[in-house]
């Protein structure tokens, strides 16, 4: 018997997405091209929601 909820489970769906800031492992936060830290500019955590860094666990934000 097959479980009911693999009738309608589908795989996630990779979105591609491209971020404005990239991570500063010296600094351990996200920053801007320009040398700005990513979570004080409003506009990306407006656009994006938050500035999740990629070092380490998902749910780590740096704001």
């Amino acid at each position: 018997m097959r479980p009911f909820a693999l009738n309608y489970a589908r795989p996630a769906q990779q979105l591609e997405v491209s971020v404005p800031y990239a991570y500063d492992s010296r600094l351990q936060l996200n920053v801007l091209p320009d040398g700005r830290l990513a979570a004080h500019d409003y506009a990306v955590l407006r656009d994006l929601g938050a500035t999740t860094s990629t070092a380490g666990s998902k749910t780590h934000f740096d704001d």
